[in-house]
């Protein structure tokens, strides 16, 4: 099992881009899922850094995406199954304590545990 982390470097001209470090695989770019509204973002790249060990991620953001309310996207490492990072879009009115952003990312999460508790029942039949 890997142990990566995501950090964040910029997020410019509809493209979120961030860097992934840790253990595992040397060489080997690790498997990545992005996903919005549950479904997977097309176009995601990860490319290896001049510093071993490390990737760079660029996210485009989708056209669809751009919309009111808040839009979340997830960053999943598949090799793990765990949730890597995630960030959010928010266009509209805002108000002081917005929770909508935490139901989004709740929401999301519950995705994640749906689909692993769904493999999980296929897995032990």
């Amino acid at each position: 099992m890997s142990q990566l982390t995501l950090t964040k470097t910029r997020f410019r001209d509809a493209l979120w881009e961030g860097q992934i470090a840790g253990t595992g695989n040397t060489g080997q770019a690790p498997t990545i899922d992005v996903r919005h509204l549950d479904r997977p973002v097309a176009g995601v790249t990860i490319v290896e850094s001049e510093t071993s060990g490390e990737w760079a991620l660029q996210i485009p953001i989708p056209t669809e995406a751009i919309a009111d309310g808040v839009q979340s996207f997830v960053i999943y490492d598949l090799a793990s199954d765990s949730k890597l990072g995630d960030f959010t879009l928010v266009c509209g009115e805002l108000t002081g304590d917005d929770l909508r952003v935490e139901i989004e990312l709740l929401r999301a999460e519950l995705d994640m545990l749906k689909r692993a508790f769904r493999r999980h029942c296929v897995e032990t039949q």
